[in-house]
């Protein structure tokens, strides 16, 4: 925010914008004051975007408002809510989410009984054997028959346990990581709004000194004609008023800009205009002190919870895998009938066996040993992962805390500052037109007063906007 300024500064020092208020007939006309303009809506606000093709001078920007449709107007609130909508961010995670959930069913299916129903038909050269293949029965007889198979674990001593444990805990994580992202578009809903909201108040205040600065040229082309003033002061007003159009174009371009970024936050891609409207009341801090807020985002934060539950599912992945080193004990059962085949190889119409396997890992290469220690070192990375969050964490509230300290105490010096700047233009105003002074010094009122009001404005929501990154590094986001 304080960048637009200093990139504004030198345009200003070439030749100050007015800002005075206007008290008489003889006194020079300048801008309302911003705070009332955005208590009000703006029709210079509701005016499509210029294009190149567009006079720079403030009397086409009016008259072409003059026929704009009305600008829908935006609150934060509102504004986190159609982004917390909208945006496409929310629905991936919200789908990746839900993707976990069944990934958890997958792996619990281990833990059920699989029921496979066969129906075979062999029409075969009558108890002639197979000479190639696996170990089976290799006497071939023409048959038809259908069953079903029964296959059930009974124990693999924790192994699919754990992995169900596993799957439960990403699931969890998934979910944080679902809300860690709302928190993550809501601070840039929050960012982009408060961005918008000082381009448009900076764009209010420039469009009015544009105004300002006709009235003024006006006033001089006349005492000037009346030789009444010199073409000096001619020069200067004229020059003032081209400075005046250069910012509010320069003011147009940031505030459309402003509103893009808005309205890619909010999910769409029309070139949308609002009218921005503040809170009235004043934020309010997460908490007192900035150990209050640490200690809320320790409990709060979705990012940090959900990196804690990726590491308790590592931590159960790892021990499924050391489990695989456990034998496997499974129940299985079969029945069917053959109502068709030989009396002579099938005596009768049914069968039927139930047994238990148990199988045994005996050597395969160190895979099972590798695979535990593989799962085991990325348990042990996704808990220093939390340990690095934690410090990242902290040393972010405490950077976020000071700023917007600094921002509060920015608001209240600005306030001073803008206060003593309208007085110090009153009385250079008055005294140019007594002709106590020259234009010079009335010009350099006008510069202090107008960097005075943009400084009021960028501390006013910078500090909102720190308030909202505050909220966000304490996980208070909606």
């Amino acid at each position: 925010m304080r960048k637009f300024v200093h990139c504004l500064t030198p345009l200003l020092l070439l030749c100050p914008l007015v800002m005075g208020a206007q008290r008489s007939s003889a006194a020079l006309p300048d801008a309302p004051p911003i705070h009332a303009q955005l208590q009000q809506p703006s029709v210079a606000m509701q005016q499509p975007s210029p294009t190149m093709q567009q006079p720079a001078a403030s009397t086409s920007a009016q008259a072409a408002s003059s026929s704009a449709p009305p600008a829908d107007t935006l609150t934060r609130q509102q504004a986190e809510q159609l982004a917390l909508k909208n945006n496409p961010r929310i629905t991936v995670a919200a789908l990746l989410a839900l993707a976990q959930k069944q990934a958890v069913r997958v792996t619990r299916s281990a833990e059920m009984p699989t029921f496979n129903g066969e129906l075979t038909g062999v029409d075969a050269e009558e108890a002639s054997r197979e000479a190639t293949g696996s170990l089976n029965a290799s006497r071939l007889l023409y048959h038809v028959g259908a069953g079903i198979e029964l296959d059930q674990l009974i124990t693999d001593f924790g192994h699919t346990h754990n992995l169900v444990a596993s799957s439960n805990f990403k699931a969890k994580a998934y979910d944080q990581q679902s809300e860690a992202t709302r928190e993550e578009i809501a601070l840039a809903a929050d960012v982009a709004f408060y961005n918008a909201l000082e381009a448009q108040a900076t764009l209010q205040v420039a469009r009015s000194t544009v105004k300002a600065r006709q009235d003024v040229a006006d006033q001089v082309d006349a005492l000037t004609l009346s030789k009444l003033k010199s073409t000096l002061d001619q020069s200067f007003a004229h020059v003032n008023l081209s400075e005046a159009q250069l910012l509010e174009l320069n003011s147009q371009n940031r505030y459309d800009a402003s509103m893009a970024e808005l309205n890619e936050v909010l999910g769409t891609t029309n070139d949308l205009q609002y009218h921005l409207i503040d809170d009235i009341s004043a934020p309010q801090p997460v908490a007192s002190t900035v150990e209050g807020v640490i200690a809320l985002a320790m409990q709060q934060r979705p990012d940090l919870l959900a990196l804690k539950l990726t590491h308790d599912a590592d931590v159960h992945f790892a021990r499924a895998e050391r489990d695989q080193l456990l034998p496997t004990v499974s129940g299985l059962g079969i029945v069917g009938a053959n109502p068709v085949g030989s009396n002579k190889y099938f005596t009768q119409n049914w069968y039927g066996a139930a047994g238990v396997n148990i199988g045994i890992p005996i050597f395969n290469g160190f895979k099972f040993h590798a695979q535990a220690s593989e799962a085991n070192l990325i348990a042990k990375a996704s808990d220093e992962q939390s340990r690095a969050l934690i410090d990242r964490i902290v040393r972010d509230v405490r950077t976020v805390w000071l700023r917007s300290v600094t921002a509060q105490q920015r608001v209240s010096v600005t306030d001073e500052l803008l206060k003593e700047a309208n007085t110090a233009l009153d009385l250079s105003d008055t005294r140019y037109q007594l002709g106590l002074s020259s234009i010079v010094e009335l010009s350099q009122a006008q510069l202090q007063q107008t960097q005075a009001e943009i400084e009021n404005v960028n501390a006013r929501f910078e500090y909102e906007a720190d308030l909202a990154a505050l909220r966000f590094q304490s996980g208070s986001q909606p």
